[in-house]
């Protein structure tokens, strides 16, 4: 049995991140074409990156962006802050589950087709801390 459970959940709880953040589960591209948006809008102001993705024709980038919007709203409603004040801190692509699909080849054969996902992290934070 754990011990001393109500200091642990404290200590936890102070050393937690406080910066506004959000993620996109299960989405069906996969993480290095997601990783080049990402690249583009890592450590840019939030109303830059807004501007570079909506420019950037890439398949990734209006996924990016609703994560985006979603981690400054979440900084706004949460947490107080200004969207004129927040920069991308952080912005990562990790691999999701595989689907697995079959393509029919000759003489009875198969050839296997992996359909990637990805989870989509973005931490915004703001300049005047």
């Amino acid at each position: 049995m754990a011990k001393r459970l109500k200091e642990k959940a404290a200590k936890r709880q102070e050393t937690a991140d406080q910066r506004p953040y959000a993620v996109a589960k299960y989405i069906r591209i996969s993480p290095s074409k997601v990783g080049v948006v990402l690249d583009l809008i890592r450590g840019q102001g939030y109303s830059d990156a807004v501007a570079i993705l909506v420019n950037v024709p890439k398949s990734g980038s209006s996924v990016v962006k609703k994560v985006l919007d979603s981690a400054a709203a979440n900084a706004e409603h949460n947490k107080g802050l200004s969207k004129a004040d927040l920069y991308v801190a952080e912005a990562f692509a990790g691999p999701g589950p595989t689907l697995k699909r079959i393509m029919p080849r000759a003489k009875g054969s198969a050839d296997r087709i992996l359909k990637r996902t990805s989870h989509i992290t973005v931490i915004l934070d703001s300049k005047t801390e």
